[in-house]
């Protein structure tokens, strides 16, 4: 006895055992989004461009004294190790801990580091303001702007996202910083 189909424009693949119904792409799609949401996941969690659910204490007390605490996710595991073995000479500061405080932000770090394309190229000097993305994402902005006065630098994230102390660098979270000139505000709006 043949079976049809439930749904006649539905597609079909066959096989031994008849033939099976084949979702539409946008079907597999729908699911990836609702099982990712379910896991608490979103896209931006996904890429490593947010902050752990749970941040390690010491990384947040050590790194985040002097500046902001990225991400692990933004960089990957080999610009960590790095990193960490030469914070005696830590982008000019001596950063040096104790070796237990070491080996446990060094494991956090290894255990949250970046795996997905957007990090998957280690950058120079293991900069996270010098990686392919970032400087991808920030090409329109003048170079004088990490300059003034309310920025200081490309690694003051805070001074343009808004929701840098929750690992958030999405476009929705920006303030202009303050100082800019007119051309630079109208480049802001582009």
């Amino acid at each position: 006895m043949e079976t049809k189909p439930m749904n006649p424009h539905l597609k079909t693949t066959p096989s031994k055992h008849g033939a099976h119904p084949v979702a539409p792409t946008w079907v597999w799609h729908t699911l990836a989004v609702v099982m990712l949401s379910s896991l608490g996941l979103t896209a931006a969690h996904a890429d490593g461009s947010r902050m752990p659910a749970k941040i390690l204490p010491s990384y947040t007390a050590e790194c985040a004294a002097c500046h902001t605490a990225y991400p692990p996710g933004m960089l990957p595991a080999r610009s960590w190790q790095r990193i960490m073995k030469g914070l005696d000479q830590h982008y000019g500061s001596d950063a040096s801990l104790d070796a237990k405080s070491v080996t446990e932000i060094g494991q956090w770090l290894q255990t949250h580091a970046g795996t997905y394309k957007r990090v998957s190229e280690e950058p120079p000097q293991d900069r996270l303001t010098r990686s392919a993305w970032f400087e991808r994402k920030h090409r329109q902005i003048d170079k004088a702007v990490w300059q003034l006065p309310s920025v200081k630098s490309a690694a003051n994230c805070a001074a343009c996202h808004t929701g840098t102390e929750r690992g958030m660098f999405d476009d929705h979270n920006l303030k202009r910083p303050a100082g800019l000139s007119a051309s630079q505000s109208r480049a802001w709006n582009d």
